[in-house]
């Protein structure tokens, strides 16, 4: 039998140029590697997306995944064709894309921006270099938001309020994942987008179109607070908290850093959020700040000093029981 050498056998190669001496249960050299080598093509699904996963081993957390994706791009499959189809021959053109996708991932290029969008919230976004790639955790802001924007909406129609539908204004909206989400699941709401970069609000505006709330939601250049005109129901944003210089390096090569940069401490965009909101946040509503892991008690002395009437300010926890988001009800 001949040794598994990772290779795909060509009938065409004798037991002798391999090395196989006959009669001996032996292998001359000492070079045989069990890997793909550098002149093995795979030609399946199933042993492309093998060659990749080993490839994107020691720079990806989630190798499997990555090599998945991108071949589902290359392909233009979705992702579970990819298993029920492994024995399937890739062509050639196939093979050379899919392989400079892996070489631009090992460079540890997010994997959004080599195919063009990302799932949140069960929505699917367009995503480039222009803007932040959606983060899982973030989906707890918008969680908290619908549920706020919820209370809001019943409370109006129990007082026969004349005004129904609760103004919610997403603050640094990037690719407008917070803003487009919130406006598919709350139909009745208006949503105000803000962000400091216009190509940010293209990539939003987008979004917005591409999920069918063009119409209901505005879009607005400037910083921060300055583009809204009157106070609001509900504030929300996910504003850049990260310092630079302890963010993972692929982050930090490849994401905007305007949505990044917190500041020396990663809370500079907190003070200014939180010094403008009382200013433009309507009486007994809510604002709801994502934070990094560790800024939560720093976030809440910031939303005491702002809101020092407020009813309630409370730190929640992401899945991995890290604080996430702070809230602050007046």
């Amino acid at each position: 039998m001949l040794p598994n050498t990772g290779a795909i056998h060509d009938p065409r190669t004798t037991t002798q140029q391999l090395g196989y001496t006959p009669g001996c249960c032996c292998w001359q050299g000492q070079n045989i590697r069990y890997t793909t080598r550098v002149n093995d093509k795979p030609t399946t699904i199933t042993d492309t997306l093998a060659a990749g996963r080993a490839q994107l081993h020691a720079t990806s957390p989630t190798p499997r995944l990555d090599a998945e994706l991108l071949l589902a791009h290359v392909l233009s499959w979705p992702r579970a064709r990819l298993l029920a189809e492994g024995r399937t021959q890739l062509t050639t053109a196939h093979q050379a894309a899919f392989s400079a996708l892996i070489e631009r991932r090992r460079a540890l290029e997010p994997v959004a921006y080599l195919i063009g969008h990302r799932e949140f919230y069960g929505l699917d976004f367009v995503v480039d270099p222009r803007v932040l790639v959606p983060r899982p955790e973030t989906e707890l802001l918008v969680e908290l938001a619908l549920g706020f924007a919820q209370q809001l909406t019943v409370a109006s129609h129990n007082s026969h309020s004349s005004t129904s539908s609760v103004v919610i204004a997403d603050i640094g909206t990037g690719s407008g994942s917070i803003a487009v989400a919130l406006a598919v699941h709350i139909p009745t709401a208006q949503i105000i987008a803000t962000d400091i970069s216009p190509d940010a609000l293209a990539v939003a505006q987008l979004n917005a179109a591409r999920h069918g709330v063009g119409a209901r939601i505005a879009l607005h250049q400037g910083d921060l607070l300055a583009p809204l005109d009157e106070p609001v129901d509900l504030l929300v944003s996910n504003p850049p908290y990260t310092i630079l210089s302890e963010i993972d390096a692929g982050v930090r090569r490849y994401e905007p850093h305007r949505a990044l940069d917190g500041g020396s401490d990663g809370l500079e965009l907190y003070r200014r959020l939180l010094a403008a909101a009382p200013a433009r946040l309507r009486p007994g509503r809510a604002m709801l700040l994502e934070i990094g892991a560790t800024q939560g008690a720093a976030v809440v002395a910031l939303a005491q000093q702002a809101f020092p009437a407020a009813l309630r300010i409370h730190i929640h926890k992401d899945l991995a029981g890290l604080d996430r988001v702070v809230t602050i009800e007046t």
